[in-house]
């Protein structure tokens, strides 16, 4: 299953991020962010893709044009971890519109979980 996170401008979400990816068992790992996001690192390798809209539908189907064609299956593993609500909810509107169905996941003191 491939998983796809968002990344904030804020670092002290990051960790969770990264937990989730270097935990989990992961076919293809996606990472969006800003330009700030690029110096994100973590043990695994994975895709970034980079946005540049602020408003929220640009923001969608800017998110929505970039991930055609990268989910491989029927649904993704999703972390909104990090982020504030109007990416969140332009990401997860941008895979639905995909079509496809997200499976929210953290990493938590057992492990990553799907919510």
């Amino acid at each position: 299953m491939e998983l796809i996170c968002f990344l904030g401008a804020g670092e002290g979400t990051w960790g969770q991020v990264a937990g989730v990816i270097n935990k989990g068992e992961w076919e293809n790992i996606i990472i969006i962010g800003t330009d700030f996001a690029k110096k994100f690192n973590v043990e695994k390798d994975f895709e970034f893709i980079e946005i540049k809209s602020s408003g929220i539908v640009d923001l969608k189907d800017e998110i929505q044009k970039k991930l055609q064609g990268k989910i491989k299956g029927t649904e993704a593993a999703l972390s909104i971890a990090s982020g504030n609500g109007k990416e969140h909810m332009a990401l997860i509107s941008a895979i639905l519109n995909l079509p496809a169905g997200v499976r929210f996941t953290a990493l938590t003191k057992d492990g990553v979980v799907f919510m």
